[in-house]
């Protein structure tokens, strides 16, 4: 009885992967390099200008990846050394059909009838952090590939209001080193290396900021050591995009990004219970005193709670951060770890290896079913800095992909897998070769039967 109990094990577990294999083919996926517009940057110079209507894939779609890196004129990439990448940022919008699309937008904003934002799922206030995809320093050393099968679902007919299209928009923010006094404090956008009293807005400084964002806006100029020339070169953002064509059978992921400077506010209105998000992107790492070598090595961490708005499973996780980041992590509110994300220093000088840069962070890839946050649980986002110096214009983002279902086809193997183990490996061969004679008689049975049926024979029916 044990044994044709077991056999039966078998055969159900052979049955499960056989269902399946579509699920192990993959999909038909499609690549295409885009440039983005071109930008003129000279020594100590600064580009963070807004491209909108970007060349971008069309159609219903599942996006599987997004990799950029800046090159000049002849296609070769640039160092960081030369020019910084600080960030770029992807995000998408709804755009009317007949309005002007702009090339290229400063600071001005597009009109709100011609304009409906598309962001992701959060979880920052509305206009920040919105973006689909956007890294920087790291972006060459940083995996962004969606597993199968997931994807970022888009192009779907039914998602677009009427009388618009779905459009792009880039962001790219781009400091030239060459020839500056100070390449890292040029990469922190410290505000006296700017010369700069007030923000791209016109508003004076806060009396206790001293870098960041504020400092390093569109047609800024850092300080460039006394006799130094450079002249000034034609740059572009290329970008590599890779997905497939929509198909029931793909699972789409929705795009959280968590900010270590959120400052959540809880409130009940009368919709119910509320969450306000105060995310402010960047931080000051203070420099580090004589005790705290002694006590925590010089480390500088920052934590925050963020409360997850659904339910759903992680299937990827990495975080953002700069130069002088050691580390990122995503906890539960009991402290179990759920991600961490690591940074990898560069060692040469050629691009991707940039000495002394961040050229890439480390990535999570949870098991499907693995990672399962619930509706309205409490997340620990910490990021840490070395603070044996200080450090302005700090990030510490966690970006995270979020199912909310596990593939069928994942739960078929989980379920295969647990018998397999429960069985030796010589009686699933055994099995195996028990199915394989099944079909084979099987399809003999159905060979003979039809030859019959043509020669005028009919079969008999019990």
């Amino acid at each position: 009885m044990r044994n044709f109990s077991q056999g039966w094990k078998i055969l159900v577990a052979i049955f499960l992967l056989g269902l399946s294999f579509p699920y192990s083919q993959g999909y038909n996926v499609k690549s295409k390099v885009f440039l983005s517009p071109k930008f003129v940057l000279g020594p100590g110079s600064v580009e963070n200008k807004v491209y909108y209507g970007i060349d971008f894939p069309r159609g219903h779609i599942a996006l599987k990846s997004f990799n950029a890196e800046v090159i000049d004129e002849a296609g070769y990439p640039v160092p960081l050394h030369e020019t910084y990448l600080h960030h770029w940022v992807v995000e998408r919008y709804y755009g009317r059909k007949d309005a002007e699309v702009l090339e290229y937008n400063g600071n001005r904003l597009l009109r709100e009838s011609d304009y409906i934002s598309a962001r992701n799922d959060g979880v920052c206030q509305r206009n920040c952090l919105g973006q689909f995809f956007g890294l920087g320093s790291e972006t060459r050393g940083t995996a962004t590939h969606i597993p199968d099968p997931y994807g970022i679902e888009i192009g779907n007919p039914a998602t677009i209001p009427a009388g618009y299209e779905e459009r792009w928009v880039l962001n790219v923010h781009a400091i030239d080193t060459r020839g500056v006094e100070d390449r890292l404090g040029c990469t922190e956008c410290k505000c006296d290396l700017y010369n700069v009293t007030v923000d791209e807005y016109g508003k004076p400084l806060r009396p206790n900021y001293r870098g960041g964002l504020s400092c390093c806006y569109d047609r800024t100029q850092c300080r460039v050591s006394n006799g130094f020339e450079g002249a000034r070169r034609s740059l572009y953002l290329r970008y590599t995009i890779k997905w497939v064509d929509w198909d029931t059978s793909i699972v789409p992921v929705k795009i959280y990004i968590f900010d270590v400077t959120d400052n959540e506010t809880r409130f009940s209105d009368s919709t119910g219970f509320s969450i306000q998000h105060h995310c402010q992107v960047e931080y000051y790492v203070e420099p580090c005193k004589a005790n705290d070598v002694a006590d925590n090595g010089c480390v500088h961490t920052k934590r925050t709670s963020v409360t997850m708005p659904t339910s759903g499973y992680i299937i990827y996780g990495v975080a953002h951060q700069h130069s002088g980041g050691i580390g990122a992590a995503l906890y539960r509110e009991d402290g179990q770890l759920m991600c961490s994300s690591i940074p990898a220093y560069g060692n040469g000088k050629e691009a991707g290896n940039e000495a002394g840069y961040i050229v890439g962070m480390s990535t999570c890839y949870p098991k499907p079913g693995f990672l399962r946050i619930t509706d309205k649980e409490i997340l620990i986002v910490e990021s840490n800095y070395s603070s044996s110096r200080d450090h302005t214009g700090v990030m510490g983002l966690f970006y995270i992909l979020v199912a909310d279902r596990v593939p069928l086809s994942s739960s078929f193997l989980d379920v295969f897998n647990k018998m397999y183990n429960d069985i030796n490996h010589s009686a699933f061969v055994w099995g195996a070769f028990v199915l394989a004679g099944v079909a084979i008689i099987a399809a003999a049975v159905g060979y003979r039967c039809r030859n019959k049926y043509e020669d005028g024979y009919q079969p008999i029916m019990i």
